[in-house]
């Protein structure tokens, strides 16, 4: 007869018993904290509350420009990243912040079917983010790779952060003054400091426009006073049922492969930092992100996905402890629970929003040429150049497609449009390849660059 299991045994399963780095206090040069060690729990709870700075000013920006309430999303937060850390058995930190590749839909979904309707959408691609984690998991990642190589990805993720650009226009103009200045402190703090602080640039430019915004008279407090007469100091954050609309479906499935790709990179970029083989969790990341988002939707919060701001501490501290991480969620629950807390997040205008979404949406973009530039796709070759163009195009002017029902607005366009163009002039030129010519190849006399 077997003997039951020890509790040390089930913790350790679980990602939660962790071993003391060395004397708890100090991280030796050339060394780091690896996911399943801890500094001392002092140490441990400054370095989670780091954490909570570092993925503040993002997490928040997403309800706000969407309209779904702050604390809800926050609360949804930390849920999702207590269930990453436990599908992940405690070897992959991270924390699961809002994903800004659901800005644009739930904004879409919002005028037609209200708040119901996409949170139905972020329950669907939470879903499908799910089941593709599941076949990684079970067949590995090279059907992905093929599927979408860094010349698709990096055009899926532009086109995502460039369909926004109109969103940040409209915000910033609503109050120009407050908004610039905003997008100046985001600037000069990113450029004036480093470390921690640049890191956190976003959240202290919207710190500054925030008290802009109180002394040109743009805030109204009366929420927070609300707030407190009516709920105290802790209650549960406001939740919502989805209601779900096959239309809906082209809009939201699409950003899955954002998410896709962004755990992967997670993935890998915490394997390189560690100098741990994490390849095996891959699908377990992606699974973890998709039932969060899943989770979140369920009960009135945004998608969720890994947080590149939380990478920055722990690269800043050398702590890849997935101790922290907890100590981040259980700190983000908290506050969710505050209704006054939600409320003056919410107070931040439109100026505010406009000037850091600027920067924010931008960024988006240039993180997708940025996988072009590391990856070294070559846009001589005119099956990438064409590709990326009509990408970009279909995304950033916005086209939308109504058919069978369905409507399929800019960033569901580009999506299909990358892939299908991109595998289809591949296809072809394979098979021209095959009977003596090949187009994949750079030929500047029978395939001149329109860009010159």
């Amino acid at each position: 007869m077997s003997a039951a299991p020890s509790s040390d045994s089930t913790f350790q399963k679980l990602g939660l018993k962790w071993s003391l780095h060395g004397d708890g206090k100090h991280v030796a040069p050339g060394q780091v904290v690896a996911p399943q060690e801890r500094l001392a729990w002092g140490r441990t709870i400054s370095i989670g509350a780091q954490h909570v700075v570092a993925m503040f000013g993002a997490t928040f920006l997403v309800p706000l420009l969407t309209g779904f309430p702050p604390a809800t999303t926050l609360f949804f937060s930390g849920v999702g990243t207590l269930l990453f850390l436990l599908l992940t058995a405690g070897r992959v930190p991270s924390y699961l912040g809002s994903s800004f590749a659901f800005i644009a839909p739930i904004g879409a979904a919002m005028n037609q079917y209200g708040p119901g309707g996409a949170l139905g959408g972020v329950v669907m691609s939470g879903l499908t983010l799910f089941v593709i984690g599941l076949v990684v998991q079970v067949a590995g990642t090279a059907w992905l790779q093929a599927l979408m190589p860094p010349l698709v990805t990096g055009s899926i993720v532009a086109l995502i952060g460039f369909n926004l650009a109109p969103s940040a226009k409209d915000s910033f103009m609503k109050a120009p003054v407050t908004a610039l200045v905003t997008l100046s402190s985001i600037v000069l703090i990113s450029v004036l400091f480093r470390g921690i602080l640049g890191r956190l640039s976003i959240l202290l430019g919207v710190v500054i426009g925030y008290i802009t915004a109180v002394c040109r008279g743009e805030v109204d407090f009366g929420s927070i006073s609300e707030a407190w007469e009516t709920e105290g100091l802790f209650g549960l954050p406001h939740f919502h049922a989805p209601e779900f609309h096959l239309a809906l479906a082209g809009l939201f499935v699409p950003v899955v492969l954002v998410l896709v790709a962004e755990n992967i990179g997670h993935v890998k970029s915490v394997a390189l930092m560690t100098g741990t083989n994490l390849d095996h969790y891959a699908g377990r990341a992606i699974m973890a992100d998709g039932l969060a988002t899943t989770v979140a939707g369920a009960g009135g919060g945004s998608g969720t996905t890994t947080y590149a701001e939380n990478i920055g501490v722990m690269a800043a501290t050398k702590v890849y402890s997935t101790a922290a991480y907890w100590v981040a969620a259980v700190v983000a629950l908290l506050l969710s629970v505050m209704p006054v807390f939600g409320a003056a997040v919410a107070t931040v205008p439109a100026g505010v929003l406009g000037g850091a979404a600027t920067v924010l949406y931008g960024m988006i973009g240039m993180l997708g040429v940025r996988i072009w530039v590391q990856n070294r796709v070559d846009f001589s070759n005119q099956v990438n150049l064409t590709t990326a163009a009509v990408a970009l195009i279909v995304g950033i002017a916005d086209y939308t497609w109504d058919i069978f029902g369905l409507q399929f607005a800019g960033i569901a366009l580009g999506t299909g449009a990358t892939l299908v163009v991109y595998h289809l002039m591949t296809f072809i030129a394979r098979r021209r390849r095959s009977v003596g010519h090949d187009p994949l190849e750079p030929d500047a006399t029978e395939h001149p660059s329109p860009l010159g």
